[in-house]
């Protein structure tokens, strides 16, 4: 079943189970698909959303829509959409460090932040070497407590995701270290830089190269046995004509990215084995940007996708911390 068939008159809610729209690339798949449930569109009427994570002690979700300068929550309990914090200096990618405090990245501001427990803002970053980052993008926590950031140039090239600048640095992955401050350069020579995510023992690090030619690009890397050097950088996945962006591992090793771009036939999330196999897909009527799990079980996928977003319950967890 194409996407044209799957949604001709735009989106809408399955009146079938399984839902059509997600689909089994591969029969290593279809453990993961819940026969009873189908994709929920939890919010719509954004520019472009970003950055979801999930805060399971809340109930609720909080993502990004960057142009409007804003941070967006969605509630569990009653399905309310709320404006959480604008303005937002542009924020992109967020997660949560081990105190669940909420880590983000500032396109505008162009640092790294925590917001303390009273809701009081914390700058932990927003230079190297002493030059100013380009426009963090994409953020994850490691069990040890350090950050890691992608900083590619995408926030300053204009004034719609942020404020149209000259880099000052070369676009790279970093590593910081909350505790004191100290922040390392762990991956450069990467073209656009985008989501990143840990496996789930944390050896290897995947890094979404989104300019790469002649295709973007899922990369991994090593993770040394000092928790903070990489090594052996390695093409996992080429995208082909897709655009890989923010991405997620669940328990067993297999990433969920967010996908688009192009031919609407791509849009929505691919899902890979460990060794790179395309095993599932699910299509949606808008470019899929990141994901996250949440819900009570860590087991529902949420879907940051241009104007919407999206939810699915899914028969795996994520791993906890991404």
């Amino acid at each position: 079943m194409s996407d044209k068939d799957l949604f001709p008159n735009g989106w809408a809610p399955t009146t079938r189970y399984p839902d059509p729209a997600v689909q089994s690339l591969d029969p290593a798949f279809d453990k993961y698909r819940l026969p009873l449930a189908g994709i929920e569109r939890l919010a719509t009427g954004l520019r472009w959303a970003e950055g979801p994570v999930w805060f399971g002690d809340a109930r609720h979700l909080l993502w990004s829509d960057i142009p409007n300068n804003r941070i967006m929550r969605w509630t569990e309990e009653t399905g309310a959409v709320s404006e959480y914090r604008a303005p937002s200096n542009y924020a992109n990618g967020h997660t949560r460090d081990r105190q669940g405090r909420l880590i983000s990245c500032e396109h505008g501001t162009r640092r790294i932040t925590r917001t303390e427990h009273d809701g009081t803002i914390t700058v932990l970053m927003d230079r190297f070497d002493g030059k100013r980052l380009n426009s963090p993008n994409d953020i994850i926590v490691k069990s040890d407590g350090s950050i890691w950031f992608s900083d590619p140039v995408f926030g300053i090239l204009g004034n719609y995701e942020g404020y149209r600048s000259d880099p000052e640095l070369p676009e790279a992955v970093y590593r910081l270290d909350p505790e004191t401050g100290q922040a390392s350069l762990v991956a450069d020579g990467i073209l656009g830089p985008n989501g990143l995510c840990f496996s789930p023992d944390e050896s290897l690090l995947y890094i979404v190269e989104s300019r790469g030619t002649p295709n973007r690009k899922i990369l991994a890397c090593d993770v040394g046995a000092d928790g903070q050097s990489l090594s052996n950088r390695r093409v996992q996945i080429d995208a082909g004509p897709g655009t890989p962006d923010g991405m997620r591992c669940d328990v067993d090793g297999n990433l969920w990215c967010g996908w688009g771009m192009g031919d609407p036939g791509l849009d929505g999330v691919m899902v890979f084995a460990p060794d790179g196999r395309p095993i599932g897909r699910i299509a949606l009527p808008e470019r899929c940007a990141n994901v996250c799990f949440g819900g009570r079980a860590n087991s529902r996928l949420f879907m940051a996708a241009s104007q919407s977003l999206y939810a699915l319950y899914v028969n795996v967890a994520g791993v906890k911390g991404g």
